[in-house]
């Protein structure tokens, strides 16, 4: 008998939140990749379901396999599809590599790596639509990585015109009268992979409606300042910021293959105060 779906290569979790959809999955040096469909992008390569060919828009944090492994296998399904060359974002330190990269699976594969790769900074803005944009900041991980907040941009009356009427505000605003101010709210925050000071860096890290980050390590025999070296955080990390997090959902990820699931949902059910524990999805 022919299985319902003739392809399903990769797993991914989703859940569904204020209006928005995160598609994905995580763990420690084996893959990482994510995607928002209401938004047409994507975070991380490090496979590529073919639920996600689809999304023309990906940003990959940083160049570590597991994050960046399926970017080939990707743009020639694409190709392959007859569909648009993609668009992928990456840390400009690693963006000539990247290009090699593709270059040398051409050869490999005989078929062409078509895919607009662009390098990014700490302080780029993307625009993604009239309504939203995504914004870059550097994380702090053991090669150079980015992080990504998506913003949603909305236009509101400039306070010296708030109260006026409406004919008064139609009038100035036909005598070419700016009347408006562009409002940004934070919607999704990605960090990829980093330690607490990639984290800390970024405030709207914390605002953000949804946060997508990493949780690299839970137990206590841990030690944070070797893991904070090789650009990870640790279940401590978040407890000692809880106060800080505004954010309505957090999804934590990336947990070391170290760890079985069940230990994840009980430490972090032990450890987790209240307030943090309700707004956490454990992605594991």
């Amino acid at each position: 008998m022919l299985p319902d779906r003739p392809v399903d290569n990769a797993p991914y979790y989703s859940l569904s939140h204020g209006g928005l959809t995160v598609e994905g999955w995580s763990r420690a040096a084996v893959q990482s990749y994510w995607r928002i469909p209401e938004l047409k992008i994507g975070f991380d390569l490090g496979a590529q379901p073919w639920d996600f060919m689809g999304t023309p828009t990906w940003f990959v944090s940083h160049t570590h396999l597991d994050h960046v492994a399926a970017l080939p296998v990707y743009v020639a399904r694409r190709r392959m599809m007859k569909m648009e060359p993609p668009t992928v974002y990456v840390p400009t330190e690693g963006l000539e590599d990247v290009k090699k990269l593709m270059m040398i699976m051409h050869r490999l594969d005989r078929g062409r790596q078509l895919a607009h790769l662009k390098g990014l900074t700490a302080g780029d803005e993307i625009e993604l639509s009239r309504e939203h944009l995504v914004t870059v900041f550097t994380t702090t991980h053991t090669i150079p990585s980015r992080g990504f907040v998506v913003w949603e941009r909305r236009n509101k009356l400039k306070d010296e015109f708030v109260g006026l009427p409406g004919d008064k505000i139609r009038d100035l605003k036909l005598s070419g009268t700016p009347i408006t101010r562009e409002v940004r709210i934070p919607i999704v925050a990605y960090t990829g992979d980093t330690s607490p000071a990639g984290l800390d860096a970024c405030p709207a890290c914390f605002e953000a409606k949804i946060l997508i980050t990493e949780m690299s390590f839970i137990r206590a025999s841990h030690r944070r300042d070797k893991i904070h070296k090789f650009g990870h955080m640790h279940l401590d990390d978040f407890v000692e910021r809880a106060p800080r997090f505004k954010n309505e959902l957090i999804i934590a990820a990336h947990f070391s293959t170290r760890y079985h699931p069940n230990e994840v949902r009980k430490l972090l059910d032990n450890k987790l105060p209240a307030d943090l524990k309700s707004k956490m999805h454990l992605w594991v």
